[in-house]
């Protein structure tokens, strides 16, 4: 018999493994073994035993076969992943700098299968008819308990035998009685964990798409026959894009395939669920974050039973274990959430192109706002674009006002709510419709501002703002730029200068302060601490069991409340100013989605955005919808400033726990790529915008380049850099690209 070999990853956590190792396939294993599988290695002396993967198998020793071990075990209880995640994990690793066994682990998350939940379910095993009859006559006999059994059982079909126990008060000697009399029987089920949110039933039915949604549907099928590139849908809000996600779905289910559908947030799976439950039934099922293992295996192995077809979830859906996916969509595919934090720092928007090529998966991209960097792929042709220009149902785009929040200061409103928004709530309070109130927080990490005449205090080299630290300064987080805080604007003179302080809970008492009679939930990181707050808070608006919602971006995305008809927009331009070269870029997007969740239903939206830079092109275009005009500006700023993706820019994060060293190494890494990156632009090093988390230090080195394999070539010379210069040692590093 030919001798099998498996290269194997081994799982060593404080070793950052990249490399593999060849080991020998016992017969026992042959058939079972498959890239992917666990397994259990020898490694090292000592007789030590580590787990890892099997990343392929060849007929041929790599070395003197005499040293090649044998693997030792591949535990039957072990949750395998496919080919196709393991060469994913691979590609992670290579584009994104990570260790192959960290980027293994973000992709086969759950390792063990949990044992499953069995649960025994008691139906009748006679008519109701002749069921009836006996419950009358253990009545006569005061055998309670059989009586309140059967009547549960004739009006229910079916019944928990654990339920039945703690409900009914029903022993376990009254259930086996009435089995040996063969009134009843039992069956043993597996009862799924994390299925919570699927309560919905299918009803069957086809959406009733509009001319404009149809054609669109025609053209994507198109452009599948024939080249089959990632596509956009770039819809207005309200436009209908999740009816076209799920014909495209039918379509992958008709041929025997399986369906990813991203969402960037946790607080969007439950309407999202509900509304593919509505249409699929059981065959939906969804993954995020807050579930516990036991409640992802046990939704792993529907899928891999083929008893869930379709996933809906954030990021780390991406990598459900599908054995044959057909269609990945991302919906709202502008949300930065779908960028990783943490090694490996990939971006799930080209991580699913590439399972998409890997596996032969179309891929679907959706946005009312879409991210410069898909939009300028779609004008390069390498992306297909198909555009959603109405609202479904001939729903009448919001009305969208800029208000200046200058003027209001000067008349002497210091509210965060100027005055026409607080006519407009009380306008919608007293005809009984919906405000949702969003307070736009992102980017808020110490920029400094004029509330007289807007002016912000930017980096002269990188057009971004400089950020305030504890010790008077401010400091750009690309260049290291620094200079001393102003405390009177360089512009106007005002003194009114400073960070903005305002968050979720000042609003809402501003609000109860005005209408103390209201209703008011508040959706934001504080009232969402527990996995069931995201959908009580949104069940509790959509029943109007509030009169307002304030919230932060969660409040903003994907959600459809066809009483609210009027979104307060709380500091607008706030994210303009954030320390990142797409702060008009994430303005843009915000207001737009912010203002799209007014009018959803057949009342007509209004939306009152405030400002205190109303002349801004972002806003400007933000408030006509106008992404062209929008695209057409911040496209020219990039490639005149040379940020992606007219360039490629890979960060570089060092964090350790001695302030100094780090720096030096920081140091040290600039001079290298000065040497020998070539033609390239170097920023920094300088101190990250939180510059010590936990007593560790943290810095951050960019590099610009024009191509993203000469980005990715550089990444690869400062890891060899870096592993062979002690100066490095105790230091960690990451790397974003285009981040």
């Amino acid at each position: 018999m030919t001798e099998v070999f498996a290269d194997v990853i081994v799982d060593i956590s404080d070793a950052g493994a990249t490399k593999s190792y060849q080991y020998h396939v016992p017969d026992d294993f042959i058939g079972r073994a498959e890239p992917g599988s666990i397994v259990t290695v020898p490694f090292g002396k000592g007789g030590r035993t580590v787990s890892g993967w099997i990343l392929s198998l060849s007929d041929q020793p790599k070395i003197d076969r005499e040293r090649i071990r044998d693997i030792l075990d591949m535990p039957k209880e072990r949750v395998s992943a496919d080919a196709g995640l393991v060469q994913l994990a691979i590609w992670i690793c290579q584009t994104y700098g990570s260790s192959l066994n960290n980027a293994l682990k973000t992709v086969l998350p759950v390792r063990n299968k949990k044992k499953e939940n069995i649960r025994e379910q008691i139906t009748l095993a006679v008519s109701p008819d002749e069921a009836e009859k006996l419950a009358a006559s253990y009545e006569q006999k005061h055998q309670t308990a059989k009586v309140r059994l059967l009547r549960e059982l004739i009006r229910g079909g079916q019944t928990d035998r654990t339920d039945a126990a703690s409900r009914l008060k029903v022993t376990r000697p009254t259930v086996d009685s009435l089995i040996r009399d063969g009134v009843i029987r039992t069956d043993a089920r597996t009862a799924w964990r994390g299925m919570e949110e699927e309560d919905e039933e299918s009803t069957g039915e086809d959406p009733d798409l509009s001319r404009e949604q149809a054609e669109v549907l025609d053209d994507i099928f198109d452009e599948w026959r024939h080249q089959d590139r990632p596509s956009l849908i770039l819809g207005v809000t309200g436009s209908g894009k999740t009816m076209i996600y799920m014909e495209l779905i039918e379509e992958v289910l008709k041929e025997g395939k399986q369906a990813i559908v991203l969402i960037p947030e946790i607080a969007l799976s439950w309407q999202n669920v509900q509304r593919f439950r509505r249409r699929f039934g059981g065959e939906v099922t969804v993954l995020n974050s807050r579930m516990s293992d036991g409640e992802k295996s046990d939704q792993y192995e529907r899928m891999r039973r083929g008893e869930a077809k379709i996933v809906v979830g954030p990021r780390s859906a991406l990598f459900a274990p599908f054995p044959n996916p057909g269609l990945i969509i991302v919906d709202e595919e502008q949300e930065s959430s779908y960028r990783s934090g943490s090694a490996p720092r990939y971006d799930a928007r080209e991580t699913a192109v590439e399972r998409g090529k890997l596996e032969h998966a179309h891929v679907v991209f959706g946005s009312a706002t879409p991210s410069v960097d898909t939009y300028y792929r779609c004008m390069n042709g390498t992306y297909a674009l198909f555009r959603l220009s109405s609202r479904y149902g001939g729903a009448s785009m919001p009305d969208v006002k800029i208000i200046d929040m200058r003027s209001e200061l000067k008349q002497g409103n210091r509210s965060i709510l100027s005055r026409e928004l607080r006519d407009g709530i009380g306008e919608r309070l007293a005809r009984k419709e919906q405000v949702m109130l969003f307070l736009n927080r992102r980017g808020v990490s110490g920029f400094i501002s004029c509330r007289s005449c807007g002016e912000v205090i930017t980096c002269p080299h990188c057009s971004v703002s400089l950020t305030l630290h504890g010790n008077g300064k401010l400091v750009c987080h690309y260049c290291g730029y620094e200079m001393a805080a102003p405390s009177r604007c360089p512009s106007c003179g005002s003194p009114y200068i400073g960070g903005f302080r305002a968050g979720t809970e000042k609003a809402e008492a501003e609000l109860k302060r005005y209408f103390p009679d209201a209703r008011i939930l508040r959706m934001d990181a504080d009232t969402t601490k527990t996995r069931e707050s995201y959908s009580r808070i949104l069940k509790t608006f959509a029943a109007h069991g509030a009169d307002i919602l304030v919230g932060t971006q969660m409040i903003i995305k994907g959600h459809d409340f066809p009483k609210v008809t009027l979104v307060g927009i709380l500091a607008a331009d706030l994210s303009l100013f954030a320390e990142d070269y797409r702060a008009a870029e994430h303005t843009y997007q915000l207001v737009v989605q912010a203002s799209g969740r007014a009018g959803r239903g057949e009342l007509p939206g209004e939306a009152l955005v405030q400002s205190y830079h109303p002349d801004h092109y972002s806003l400007k275009a933000a408030v006509k919808q106008d992404y062209e005009a929008f695209y057409a500006e911040e496209i020219a700023t990039r490639e005149l400033l040379g940020y992606p993706p007219a360039f490629q820019l890979l960060a570089v994060h060092g964090t350790g726990r001695d302030s100094e060293k780090l720096h030096t190494a920081m140091r040290h890494l600039l001079h290298f790529l000065q040497k020998y990156a070539g033609q390239v632009t170097i920023l920094g090093p300088a101190p990250e915008s939180v510059a010590r988390v936990r007593d560790v230090y943290r810095e951050v080195l960019y590099v610009k380049t024009d191509a993203e394999k000469r980005a990715i070539e550089i990444r690869k010379l400062i890891e060899s850099y870096i592993e062979i210069n002690r100066g490095f040692d105790h230091l960690a590093f990451q790397y974003d690209l285009n981040a």
